[in-house]
């Protein structure tokens, strides 16, 4: 039985009740009863393993989906099975978590799409601009309204999605991991401007896995598991280890290890680059001139303020973007020239940060996606071995606790997290001689992310070279032997684990000191 939400906030009225929701999706269940209460303005968190049925309860709200069974109220109204049209003219609005913009067009264009300002019968350009710059000026949320989409960083494609919202009236702000793919300072940021939005009388549910931002900015929790809702709970009576043991059911390890910490035994690398420079989409030198070695057995954290050349090194690091200049080479091999399957072959494994981009193909089945890349290892003659596929797909769904089950389902159809517990089990499952880590918790639950970091330590400890980048600098911290942070492109420090701190590490990530290390 759900406990009922704390007195102080008794008083308010509901914004939103939904009461015994279900929902399916052929023979999966992805709501069993759910129910949720948000009162207005207050920020509220929705949080649970990944496929627990958050976003599904979400879409219902935001009438993407009409549920199976059960009611939702908005206002003390019952719109159940409303439509999304609906729900916007009623003032809800969703950010999702993949973002919805048109890359060609402006900011003020993605804003006012579907409800564009006209004068004489056509598209008013100023008006447009105008009235998102004034929105900008009310919300906080400041992006230059002429520019194109396509030349924004993620944390301002971030705020656009959210003016769409606001322009469109929106009081009840449904956010699908809004601070997924968000710097520090971006999170920061956005926490103030959501404050000031619920100052301002809005209501905000917040899905996260991120406890800390849990802690920090809501009022009250939801939890769901299985498609259920199993708790809910004030914030200022709960704990981040309350939070994730009502998620999972079990206590889960949240703290922060330092690993082996100290200078590694110097051999042959495993993996080692050169003096590589790589360009950007808007800078001539994206990576510049940047040199490191990782010896087997070390995990190299790369820290930094998203956009200073981490995207670019990875995916040169792959094959996926050409050097200008430098080398790299793995177990003392040269792979500079090797493709990217070749560089597969010859033992480098990649968790690429975009995983719809880079890392899925979202309308293959989970059982292909597993093999993607490896697809020579499972033939038999001149025919794919399909046995072998599925016996492979079966072993890595139990392995990685990925769900829905059943490997046939396309990869669209699971929730981010999921999708990107395939990419890692498909990643780890090769045979590798270094890992390219780039986000791999990103999305994920507390659950997922306790089982992946031990993933990644047991690979250190069976002599694996990895390159870990993270926007989260307690993973970088707990995970990392050494950390380099790259700044303007360049690696302006690397420190033993034992001698960096959040405190050390953020002067470095800013800017405010650099001391380039050689």
């Amino acid at each position: 039985m759900s406990a009922p939400l704390s007195a102080p906030n008794d008083t308010k009225a509901l914004a939103v009740r939904m009461t015994g929701i279900d929902k399916r999706f052929g023979p999966v269940r992805a709501n069993r009863g759910a129910s949720l209460e948000v009162r207005q303005g207050e920020i509220h968190a929705l949080v649970g393993e990944n496929g627990a049925g958050k976003s599904t309860l979400m879409k219902m709200l935001a009438g993407m989906f009409a549920p199976d069974g059960g009611t939702i109220e908005v206002g003390g109204r019952d719109v159940t099975g409303w439509s999304t049209a609906q729900a916007i003219g009623t003032g809800v609005g969703m950010v999702h978590q993949h973002f919805m913009l048109v890359p060609t067009l402006t900011v003020a264009e993605n804003v006012v799409l579907g409800r564009e300002p006209v004068s004489v019968a056509t598209f008013d350009a100023a008006r447009a601009i105008r009235e998102v710059e004034s929105l900008c000026e009310q919300s906080g949320l400041q992006v230059p309204a002429d520019r194109l989409v396509a030349d924004l960083s993620v944390g301002e494609a971030q705020r656009v999605e959210i003016l769409k919202t606001l322009y469109r009236g929106a009081r009840i702000l449904l956010l699908d991991e809004p601070t997924a793919v968000l710097s520090p300072p971006e999170v920061t940021e956005l926490w103030n401007v959501l404050r000031r939005v619920r100052d301002g009388g809005a209501t905000i549910i917040l899905i996260t896995h991120k406890l800390d931002e849990v802690m920090n900015v809501t009022e009250n929790i939801t939890v769901m598991r299985q498609g259920e809702t199993v708790a809910r709970m004030a914030t200022r009576d709960t704990s981040p280890e309350g939070i994730a043991k009502a998620m999972v059911g079990r206590d889960v390890d949240l703290g922060v290890k330092v690993a082996h910490g100290g200078a590694r035994a110097m051999g042959a690398p495993a993996l080692h680059v050169k003096n590589l420079v790589v360009r950007g989409a808007r800078v001539e030198r994206a990576v510049n001139d940047v040199s490191f070695a990782i010896q087997p057995g070390e995990i190299l954290g790369i820290a930094g303020v998203e956009g200073n050349g981490q995207t670019e090194l990875l995916e040169a690091l792959a094959g996926l973007r050409p050097a200008v200049s430098g080398a790299m080479s793995l177990g003392g091999r040269d792979i500079t020239a090797l493709s990217v399957r070749d560089r597969g072959d010859a033992g480098l494994s990649h968790i690429p940060e975009d995983r719809h981009r880079r890392g899925l193909i979202l309308d293959y089945t989970i059982a292909d996606n597993l093999i993607l890349g490896q697809q020579h290892r499972f033939t038999s003659g001149a025919a794919m071995d399909g046995a072998a596929v599925m016996a492979h797909a079966q072993s890595k769904i139990a392995e990685y606790d990925i769900r829905p089950t059943d490997p046939l389902l396309a990869a669209r159809t699971l929730s981010g997290g999921n999708q990107q517990k395939i990419v890692i089990a498909r990643e780890m499952s090769r045979p590798f001689v270094a890992l390219l880590a780039a986000q791999p918790t990103r999305g994920v639950d507390v659950g997922a992310i306790e089982f992946i970091h031990g993933e990644l330590r047991k690979a250190r400890e069976a002599g694996k070279a990895i390159l870990l980048v993270s926007a989260e600098l307690r993973e970088v911290l707990s995970l990392s032997d050494r950390i380099a942070v790259m700044y303007g492109g360049k690696i302006v420090t690397v420190l033993n684990r034992a001698d960096a701190s959040e405190e050390i590490l953020g002067p470095f990530m800013t800017g405010a000191r650099r001391e380039v290390t050689a």
